[in-house]
């Protein structure tokens, strides 16, 4: 049996795919990656595109496996959309890796008035809250090209997903993990989603085997709170969850881009749709569909 695995040509999705080969090599499954460029990749427009901005990400990439180009498709977890397309479902959630953010530095420390970059509305609002004594900078680019404005003293200080770092075997000095009550990750952060075609029984049956229930369970937990939401990928929203011996703890973040505000939610419940329906509840309690018809708004 021989699987074509669709995902994005960058170098990170690259090594998410070839990480998903490895483990369906080690069950004598043969995998030929299909490196694909996507309308994200291109610089197209998000208005429309399911998912918002980072949706641009995977349509290229679902279209093909609807359409039986591929068998299986690869993408980081935080970059789906909070609902399946028609004919597709997630096959797979393999074990996350580390899910939390790291702030990079130049200097081992960021001071008064340095600068810190991100793209991430997300990471950018809860810097502002957390270090309102940095100017926070929007910085693009993929992670090697970061480092190199960091290196070339552009910007003081960067975050990065560890997860990613990881995966392209990239360890730069002066990176500290941030705590979670400082910043809580993306929904999916860390973790890869492996999409197949619902009615493929044999594809099926063979990436299921892929699957742990733990980083399912946070996936589930987290995307579905992102769902009630309404929102999308791209939103100031964190969340966090975990699976535990009684049930699943969901944390969760809603900030105001600025950080001037935000709404915070700690749940822990039987499962995981229970965890993200009480979290959601809890966040929209607190100010949350404010923050988000703002946001929505501008």
């Amino acid at each position: 049996m021989k699987l074509r695995i669709g995902t994005r040509r960058s170098r990170l999705a690259l090594a998410q795919a070839e990480e998903v080969a490895y483990h369906l090599a080690l069950l004598g499954v043969e995998a030929e990656l299909v490196p694909m460029a996507t309308s994200g990749d291109r610089g197209e427009p998000a208005e429309g595109a399911p998912g918002g901005v980072k949706g641009l990400f995977v349509v290229e990439i679902v279209r093909a496996l609807q359409q039986g180009e591929i068998d299986l498709a690869v993408h980081s977890a935080k970059d789906l959309p909070a609902e399946d397309p028609q004919g597709v479902v997630v096959a797979a959630v393999p074990e996350r890796a580390e899910p939390f953010d790291v702030l990079i530095t130049r200097e081992g420390e960021l001071k008064s008035g340095q600068t810190v970059g991100t793209s991430s509305l997300r990471r950018q609002a809860q810097i502002r809250r957390a270090r309102p004594e940095v100017e926070v900078r929007d910085l693009r680019g993929n992670v090697d090209t970061r480092l190199g404005k960091l290196e070339r003293g552009e910007i003081d200080g960067l975050v990065l997903a560890a997860a990613g770092l990881a995966r392209l075997g990239v360890s730069p000095p002066n990176a500290v993990p941030f705590p979670l009550d400082e910043m809580v990750p993306a929904p999916g952060q860390g973790a890869l989603a492996v999409q197949a075609r619902g009615g493929d029984r044999s594809t099926l049956d063979v990436a299921q085997q892929l699957d742990h229930e733990r980083s399912r369970v946070a996936f589930q937990a987290e995307r579905d709170l992102v769902r009630r939401l309404g929102g999308d990928c791209s939103l100031p929203l964190g969340a966090y969850a975990e699976q535990r011996e009684n049930g699943v703890r969901l944390m969760a973040v809603v900030i105001e881009p600025d950080g001037s505000d935000l709404a915070w939610a700690q749940v822990e419940a039987p499962g995981p749709h229970e965890a993200a329906e009480e979290a959601a509840r809890a966040l929209l309690a607190g100010g949350a569909a404010g923050i988000l018809a703002a946001i929505a708004g501008r």
